[in-house]
């Protein structure tokens, strides 16, 4: 990752209240990263800071739009967002990540960096499917349903008798018994 200090929050000036940030998360923050999950996008991301004498709360609001590619079709398609997350930043004797929303930093840190926060939170608010959207209706259709994988030597022109198997090599297993 390169260079993201617009995407960090200044520690050292902020008093013990609340605290609101907006990032715009275009080309510019998306060429910081090298992994290839998101490429290209256009979001808004609104983070309150709340800031206690122990602990840094982060709510994070993240809405746009970021560029995929079907899975089905490999045409570009932009993927609408609407992420909400939080982080827990505590204060403690050393640097280091807790839980997935957790960290622990000393106290003496001047900034804290967000972009790999986001870009994580977009990259997680991803659908494991990526379809175009002229193939949703598909997909909503019957959501649940196992996708469907038929295997046989027969063409698909021939229809099945219901005594005789599809393969006759089950037969032959059947015959096992």
């Amino acid at each position: 990752m390169k260079k993201e200090s617009q995407y960090d929050i200044n520690l050292a000036k902020l008093a013990l209240k609340t605290h609101h940030f907006e990032f715009e998360l275009g080309p510019d923050f998306f060429a910081l990263f090298d992994q290839p999950l998101v490429e290209q996008g256009k979001l808004h991301a609104d983070v309150e800071l709340i800031k206690t004498e122990r602990l840094l709360t982060l709510n994070f609001h993240i809405t746009g739009d970021v560029r995929l590619i079907c899975d089905r079709s490999l045409d570009e398609f932009d993927q609408p967002l609407d992420i909400e997350e939080q982080l827990l930043v505590r204060f403690g004797d050393e640097n280091k990540e807790l839980d997935d929303n957790v960290l622990q930093i000393v106290p003496e840190t001047q900034a804290l960096p967000l972009a790999q926060h986001l870009y994580d939170y977009i990259g997680l608010a991803l659908p494991m499917k990526k379809l175009h959207p002229r193939f949703q209706n598909e997909a909503d259709e019957n959501p649940d349903a196992p996708t469907k994988l038929i295997f046989s030597t027969r063409p698909a022109d021939d229809e099945p008798d219901d005594d005789e198997p599809a393969d006759p090599r089950w037969a032959a297993l059947r015959n096992l018994n």
